[in-house]
């Protein structure tokens, strides 16, 4: 999803607006705190005896186009530069603390609600997970569900051009908890923007495993392309690869009804139009949906249609109605908003678990058993319009 942040960190975490970002981004190392003036990030040990030793900062780069795809044609991969700080190695995974989760995602919601950066929020998780390879058994190797993100060589990647602004946006969280690991906070904040923007509750588990190290990154080029000549076999090549069916291909391809393109960043899209000349944060691109910041099934109804010349369509939106197998769920998907929110439910739960080691075996869930207020429904016509 070609969304930028342009952020400013500094206790508590604030996000200046939603689709821009900083010049120069820092990447986000385990066991720091952050604080940032302007456009580094400064770091401090969260332990008076750790001793900083090197850190690898990251400039930032153009993000891709779509919330699980990449661009059409890869991205700079972001300049590295030495400086002499943390040598301090990640933690391995503590038991997960259920009281911890839920203050992790009390603040992701808080977050949520002054940023509005739910899009490169559920790109974080689902990139994490999405290079799941169901033929690989050992763990780490198999990719998936790790944290493994986090680190250089993975962040590097042409399709996770961005994301480090995702990463210092939830930094501040992952210092506060620190019984919440990366794998299960990506997650954690997935679920919760989808759910804040409107959207279906996710049923979902935590206890995930952190990977230690950089060499626990996976390979790139596990995770999908926008515009392949062959948009069906594309999809169907990948995500079979970590075990999803058409009918989970195409509900999760419903989330792309949250976000917007930028052509000068991913390749596609307008410079600007109608929904988006106004912003929220900065002004242009082109979105998927009219109200791109609220999750409903506009995104089935609008790429059915295609009456809108505002609205994108990209070669592997177009074919979840063009392909016989798509098309049955892609139709009442566009007819029937509930049953799109149950099979998108499941399917987002069941990436969100690819490839996962979770401690314990059967994972914990966080909701105590007493009812839990429904999320409050996003009123995406207050940060997006068809205003002409």
């Amino acid at each position: 999803m070609a969304e930028r942040l342009a952020l400013t960190l500094s206790p508590p975490a604030m996000v200046s607006s939603f689709g821009t970002h900083a010049a120069t981004s820092s990447l986000i190392v385990p066991g720091t705190s952050a604080a940032a003036p302007s456009t580094r990030l400064s770091f401090s040990s969260s332990s008076s005896s750790t001793t900083l030793a090197s850190l690898r900062f990251l400039r930032s780069s153009p993000p891709v186009s779509h919330l699980f795809l990449n661009s059409k044609k890869r991205l700079p991969v972001p300049l590295v530069s030495e400086r002499g700080l943390s040598a301090a190695v990640t933690p391995k995974c503590v038991a997960p603390d259920p009281d911890q989760l839920k203050g992790a995602r009390e603040d992701i919601k808080a977050i949520l609600k002054t940023s509005f950066c739910h899009p490169i929020l559920v790109r974080l998780g689902w990139h994490d997970a999405g290079t799941y390879n169901k033929n690989i058994q050992e763990w780490p190797q198999r990719g998936g569900a790790n944290g493994s993100l986090r680190f250089e060589p993975e962040l590097k990647h042409a399709a996770n051009a961005g994301l480090v602004n995702a990463l210092k946006l939830i930094q501040p969280i992952k210092d506060k908890y620190p019984g919440v690991t990366y794998a299960d906070l990506f997650q954690l904040a997935s679920a919760t923007a989808i759910e804040e923007a409107g959207g279906p509750k996710i049923p979902m588990k935590y206890g995930r495993v952190d990977v230690t190290a950089p060499t626990d990154c996976p390979e790139e080029g596990r995770l999908p392309d926008a515009g392949p000549p062959s948009p069906a076999d594309h999809l169907r090549e990948v995500f079979y690869r970590m075990g999803l069916s058409d009918k989970e291909i195409v509900a999760l391809s419903g989330a792309h009804t949250l976000g917007r393109s930028r052509p000068e960043r991913s390749g596609w899209g307008k410079p600007e139009t109608k929904y988006t000349k106004d912003g929220p944060g900065a002004p242009g691109g082109q979105s998927w949906t009219v109200q791109w910041l609220k999750f409903d099934n506009s995104y089935f109804k609008d790429i059915k249609q295609r009456r809108d010349e505002d609205l994108l369509v990209l070669p592997t939106d177009a074919v979840l109605f063009e392909d016989p197998s798509f098309k049955v769920y892609a139709e009442k998907y566009a007819e029937d908003q509930e049953a799109f929110f149950k099979d998108y439910a499941e399917a987002h739960a069941k990436l969100s678990n690819l490839g996962a080691k979770f401690d314990p075996p059967e994972g914990i869930v966080i909701n105590d058993g007493s009812p839990e207020s429904a999320p409050e429904k996003f009123v995406a016509a207050k940060y997006s319009s068809g205003k002409d």
